[in-house]
């Protein structure tokens, strides 16, 4: 196996449909809501939605499913063809089209139709799964796995395997170097009676995800299997092992979790293709399958377009792109705390070295709403405004500081010189700086008075700043083992 070698995704490819509207009265010949229709949008679900999300991390991928000559296939293959190389199998029916409902981003009904029984598989399925550097079977319980269980078994023997299980398909064949289900799918598959499926008030713990994991690991013989636990993380084990290993995810990403589950499968596969172990595999996924919600899931418009961000629905610039693995989650907090009558506040800066200083201010500016969002300058905003030689710490290191403060909500990263692009995205009611600045002197504040936001300045702890700290290490005298 080589690092040039495809990704190969076998397994069911849908076509997903969102309906989005406004919700705002009822029909007046029933108690239903009547919807009305801001967006319609169609895109690849499935595998074909998995495949879609391995090849954005620059792999060659080759997809294996089952296509028709019906209008959903057709949407399918025009979707995908620029993206990943396809190798059908005959479909006999119609592709599934799995429709969502909603209202300001909230389901009302899901409406799915069509359904169809993939063909024979033909000698150029052997062909891609011999040449494959790593296969991922994203089951979708459409009969894409059954069809081709003896194929998969051979490339499981060959190359390394990930199997995404459905509690309607196919259990993964010996072999696979890592099972992926998620919490439900685990709880499903070991149920005594899967029909039945799993007590609503079965144990939710981590232990008990472990053992669930452990189980399926041995009656699956898989070197591994992790339970993915949505905004909690993940639950690595193996068969016959008391000692999960818990990964959790790196901040609460809130938005769409649909497709988080492909894009953990995908991210998992080629960690793996690249000759990662299982432990390396899913932190890198738990990580992607992250910023994958927090940035939009599959409504972000960059999924299909190739687009760097995300656009804003009024019309304003994209934010800086390494702005967008936190923005979603704290334009998600804004809206969801502004809907219950709440008031969102935001400050901002650098955060270099974090130190008593910051944090007071933090927790005083936290107490004057119901939410803080910290607006952080990009390592490349910090060196056009420090110099040389700062950030002393990196962008990534300083969200996660800030993100495990429990008087900060959220985290949005900026690369201007100041958030002012940033915050005509927030539309924080209440802005905070620190020190001894004017509240006309700051320049966010006339950008907070087009939509009647209010500026504050709160004191800082004296004595406390990152350059002064910084020039006190530098002149520490060095330490030497005893």
């Amino acid at each position: 196996m080589t690092a040039q070698r495809p990704l190969v995704v076998v397994g069911d490819a849908l076509l997903d449909q969102d309906i989005d509207g406004e919700a705002t009265r009822l029909a007046p010949d029933a108690p239903a809501p009547v919807l009305d229709v801001v967006a319609d949008r169609t895109r690849p679900g499935g595998a074909g939605l998995a495949a879609a999300l391995a090849a954005r991390q620059g792999r060659e991928v080759v997809l294996v499913t089952a296509l028709g000559g019906d209008s959903a296939s057709a949407a399918v293959r025009e979707a995908l063809e620029p993206r990943v190389r396809l190798v059908e199998l005959p479909l006999e029916g119609s592709l599934p089209v799995k429709t969502r409902v909603r209202a300001r981003g909230r389901p009302l009904v899901r409406i799915d139709r069509g359904g169809g029984t993939p063909g024979p598989p033909g000698e150029a399925v052997w062909a891609v799964l011999r040449a494959a550097g790593a296969v991922l079977v994203s089951d979708y319980g459409r009969g894409m796995a059954a069809a081709l269980r003896s194929q998969l078994a051979e490339a499981a023997r060959g190359h390394p395997c990930v199997w995404d299980p459905h509690p309607r398909g196919a259990h993964p064949v010996p072999g696979v170097r890592l099972a992926t289900p998620n919490a439900a799918e685990a709880r499903a598959w070991s149920a005594p009676d899967r029909s039945a499926g799993a007590a609503a008030g079965e144990d939710d713990s981590l232990r008990a995800h472990g053992a669930r994991g452990a189980r399926l690991a041995q009656r699956w013989r898989a070197a591994a299997v992790t339970v993915t636990l949505g905004g909690r993380g993940a639950i690595l084990t193996r068969a016959g092992s008391g000692d999960p290993m818990y990964l959790p995810a790196p901040y609460a990403a809130d938005g769409d979790p649909c497709g988080a589950g492909d894009c953990f499968a995908a991210t998992a596969a080629i960690a793996l293709a690249d000759g990662g172990l299982p432990e390396e595999a899913v932190q890198q996924a738990v990580a992607e399958a992250a910023d994958f919600v927090a940035a939009g899931g599959v409504g972000n418009p960059a999924l299909w377009t190739g687009d760097a961000g995300l656009a804003d629905p009024a019309g304003a610039p994209p934010p800086p792109a390494d702005a967008l693995p936190h923005l979603g989650s704290a334009l998600a907090l804004a809206e969801s705390v502004r809907a219950r009558g709440g008031t969102v506040v935001a400050t901002g800066g650098c955060f270099d070295l974090l130190h008593a200083g910051h944090v007071g201010l933090l927790e005083n500016a936290r107490r004057t709403g119901d939410c803080l969002i910290v607006c952080v300058n990009s390592d490349t905003s910090v060196r056009r405004l420090k110099g040389p030689g700062r950030p002393i710490t990196p962008l990534a290191d300083r969200v996660r500081v800030l993100a495990g403060l429990g008087c900060v909500d959220a985290v949005a990263v900026f690369d201007e010189d100041t958030p002012e692009a940033l915050l005509r995205v927030l539309r924080p009611e209440v802005w905070v700086k620190g020190g001894d600045y004017s509240v006309d002197a700051l320049p966010e504040t006339a950008a907070l008075r087009e939509w009647g936001g209010q500026a504050l300045v709160l004191p800082y702890l004296d004595g406390r700043s990152t350059t002064e700290l910084a020039r006190r290490a530098a002149g520490a005298p060095a330490r030497t083992r005893p």
